[in-house]
């Protein structure tokens, strides 16, 4: 390139993080490292309806957690600030002149009843909506009678007719619209707050922003933003549209659908690691190479490329997420697991306030026990509840184990040796079953199945010696007495 290359993720502070916004936001940071080019995040809020002063911060906290760094936002500055819209309201009005006074715009005194009946006569005469462009050539005379009414007028922009308006995207490839289907579009409301499309241009051009990166549903404002890129005679940036993320059964993503996790923020709360989030995201829509899946940042900074995203839509595949990201945890010490554990715990109830020494140590180990299965961490709850609960539930398949003729024998000797045992430790509990199987003469799944099945109630599970000193020499002397 010859410009460096600048790149924006500008949200509207509404909310949390979405994964399609982190989406973006991803691929833009991957180039942007890439290339030695600057990441710039910014904030729409000129739509005060659906502002949150919350948001913002909401959202820089979702960047933080998945680790992608910027380089000028409204924290740090930057050369090119304020980057918030409504910090920039005067520059936006000495464009807005300029358009006005080009003939590229003009005023618009049509009320909100006016484009409602209007909207509504073209309906009844079979006709497609859209604004019919009454107030493009006003005379002095309706002008100054609509003042005298009142009337404050909003600013259009005047769409040229008979145009196609074609761009090279750098994902779809090439794009055309008529601009006979466009129609007078509003670029600045009566308040004089200007609309998404005439600022964001103002905003692109000021911060030398050259590549456009955004989901697809923005296309159809690429033509629109085009127009007034010639209109104010400024050079026109790159743009890439990224397809849409499908839900698991292949429809569009809606923010009420609770198939799918939407928001960073809920990844962070249930334990999810933001490496593997990271990984997870950048494959949505993009390929790497190979037939490799798992990459650290600094690997996907040298892979990506636009070049392979895809122009079909990506689809959430959540299972495969959890898969990632227990591929991750199983990599992860085992101190920061059992960090990410411990407020899901404390959360269900099953620890008090802080962990003194030997606390820590059992907790380390209930977590070193479950690490191997857990997804995220919030799932340590449901892994780990049979060392919580006093009342045991025995499946099926345990209490199938528990009928058979030899299990009262291994359980009576196996009470014996825990109630005379000096230390029922890790290290300490490989003997005591060794000396049932010395006392009774049963060993392997005899022996092993039919402990498990009485401590657990179930036949499988993690490793039996942790399991046992994590139930503590009381829990498994109680069970084993009230089931003899």
């Amino acid at each position: 390139m010859n410009q460096p290359l600048r790149v924006r993720y500008a949200p509207s502070p509404t909310g949390h993080l979405h994964i399609g916004g982190a989406r973006t936001a991803l691929f833009d940071y991957l180039l942007a490292r890439r290339h030695g080019g600057a990441f710039v995040v910014r904030f729409e809020d000129t739509d005060q309806t659906r502002h949150k002063e919350s948001g913002i911060e909401d959202q820089l906290n979702g960047l933080r957690w998945l680790g992608l760094e910027w380089d000028e936002s409204v924290d740090i500055g930057g050369p090119y600030g304020p980057y918030r819209q409504m910090e920039r309201l005067d520059i936006y009005k000495t464009y807005l002149d300029q358009l006005v006074q080009s003939g590229h715009a003009y005023h618009c005194y049509c009320s909100e009843a006016d484009l409602e009946q209007e909207r509504a006569e073209q309906e009844a005469r079979g006709e497609i909506g859209g604004y019919s462009g009454k107030c493009r050539n006003l005379s002095a005379e309706q002008v100054a009678a609509y003042q005298a009414e009142g009337r404050i007028p909003s600013t259009r922009f005047r769409v040229p007719e008979d145009r196609i308006i074609g761009f090279k995207d750098k994902v779809r490839e090439y794009v055309e619209f008529e601009s006979n289907g466009i129609g007078d579009f509003i670029i600045a409301r009566a308040d004089g707050i200007p609309t998404y499309n005439f600022a964001v241009i103002v905003d692109d051009h000021l911060m030398k922003i050259n590549l456009v990166i955004r989901g697809e549903e923005h296309l159809s404002n690429t033509p629109r933003q085009i127009l007034m890129y010639e209109a104010l005679g400024l050079p026109v940036p790159n743009f890439a549209h990224l397809a849409l993320i499908l839900n698991p059964d292949r429809k569009k993503m809606s923010k009420r659908d609770e198939s799918i996790i939407q928001f960073i923020e809920q990844y962070r709360e249930l334990g999810y690691l933001p490496e593997a989030v990271v990984n997870f995201i950048a494959l949505l829509g993009w390929s790497p190479g190979g037939e490799e899946e798992m990459f650290t940042k600094e690997e996907l900074i040298a892979q990506f490329d636009l070049d392979r995203v895809s122009k079909s839509p990506a689809v959430f595949d959540m299972d495969k997420l959890n898969w990632m990201n227990n591929a991750y945890l199983k990599k992860a010490p085992l101190s920061r697991v059992v960090e990410l554990s411990v407020p899901h715990l404390q959360k269900a109830g099953y620890i008090q306030g802080d962990l003194d020494a030997a606390g820590q140590e059992w907790v380390t180990a209930l977590v070193g026990l479950n690490q191997e299965r857990m997804r995220f961490a919030a799932e340590i709850v449901e892994l780990s509840s049979i060392f919580f609960k006093e009342e045991l539930v025995i499946d099926e398949e345990a209490s199938a184990v528990l009928k058979e003729e030899h299990v009262p024998v291994v359980l009576a000797s196996f009470l014996t040796q825990v109630e005379q045992a000096e230390a029922f430790t890790v290290e300490a509990i490989p003997g005591l079953l060794k000396q049932v199987q010395k006392d009774t003469g049963f060993k392997g799944k005899q022996l092993f199945m039919s402990i498990r099945s009485a401590l657990t109630g179930q036949v499988h599970g993690p490793d039996l010696n942790v399991s046992l000193y994590l139930l503590g020499k009381e829990k498994v002397a109680s069970r084993l007495r009230n089931l003899l």
